[in-house]
């Protein structure tokens, strides 16, 4: 079996050219992150641990996200934060409050995606983030069974 080497700048332009292909770019993103935060901040069980932490000062947080996301989704390198020291301060999180904010990230992309297939492209990733996050959080022993 024979690889391909690619550089970073070809790997970075084919990921952008299929989220392009499949309906994704900064305008998108940006309307994700604000309606999956607006049902995470109406959710009785999680909102309150974001509120907690962000308190009344949502756009900075929303344009971190939208960073994130675009540089999640579309290699863009524009998020360059820690977000594990973050998180782990969050002492009322717990490992299965990340069902519902991938139940409600999943919902928000049923409802705005321009296709099934960015609803399976962000899932997939949104999907690794919320184990690691888990892993980062609360070990091991505390998700060991439980997706």
């Amino acid at each position: 079996m024979e690889s391909v080497v690619q550089s970073a700048d070809a790997r970075r332009a084919e990921i952008q050219a299929y989220a392009e292909k499949i309906g994704i770019d900064d305008a998108y993103i940006s309307v994700l992150v604000e309606t999956f935060y607006e049902k995470i901040r109406e959710n009785p069980l999680i909102g309150p641990i974001f509120d907690e932490a962000i308190g009344d000062d949502w756009a900075p947080h929303l344009a971190r996200m939208k960073d994130f996301w675009a540089s999640v989704a579309l290699n863009a390198g524009r998020y360059s934060g820690k977000p594990m020291p973050k998180h782990k301060r969050l002492s009322k999180a717990r490992a299965w409050h990340f069902e519902i904010w991938l139940a409600l990230f999943e919902q928000t992309l049923k409802e705005t995606a321009p296709s099934p297939l960015v609803v399976d492209y962000f899932m997939e990733r949104a999907n690794r983030i919320a184990q690691s996050l888990k892993l980062g959080m609360f070990g091991a022993a505390e998700i060991v069974g439980k997706k």
